[in-house]
């Protein structure tokens, strides 16, 4: 199995799960009530939050990705990315990362001073911060980190292969 697919699996997977991890909170506890929903995502370096609805959008796009490049990689056994297919993927990926993060840090750097910032060691950070409630989701950026990432799996989508025989 090459590399590309390997990947592709990956995303799948990945995004299968995310997908089922909401469905089976919904079966089990009747949460989220909404897919508009807030939710904290990650804790790791800082905390992600944003509504339910934002990472399961972008485990469509993963999954929509995963499918595109297996099937090109079935067709072509010397099928690989560009750069400019991966540097759009990696650009998109981090953009989607800044919208569900730049709640958290905007109220770290509203209510905290630089000098406090060392977030690893400092557990009056940690304390004050179990305060935090997310206030807003910037739909913009994270609308945009879609079109960035939809961008390369269109271009893959549409490249010209030759049909292995």
């Amino acid at each position: 199995m090459k590399k590309v697919e390997r990947f592709a699996y990956f995303l799948y997977s990945f995004a299968i799960w995310d997908i089922f991890y909401y469905v089976f909170l919904k079966c089990l506890l009747n949460w989220p009530e909404s897919l508009l929903t807030w939710d904290v995502l990650f804790l790791i370096p800082v905390t992600w939050v944003g509504p339910v609805i934002a990472p399961i959008i972008t485990s469509f796009t993963m999954i929509a990705l995963a499918i595109i490049l297996v099937k090109k990689s079935n067709q072509n056994q010397s099928f690989k990315m560009s750069f400019t297919d991966i540097f759009l993927l990696v650009l998109g990926s981090l953009v989607t990362i800044l919208a569900f993060i730049q709640d958290y840090v905007s109220f770290l750097m509203s209510n905290y001073e630089l000098s406090e910032w060392s977030l690893f060691s400092n557990e009056a950070i940690f304390e004050r911060s179990a305060n935090y409630i997310l206030t807003d989701f910037n739909w913009a950026l994270f609308v945009f980190a879609e079109l960035i990432l939809i961008t390369p799996i269109l271009m893959v989508y549409k490249r010209k292969i030759k049909l292995v025989e």
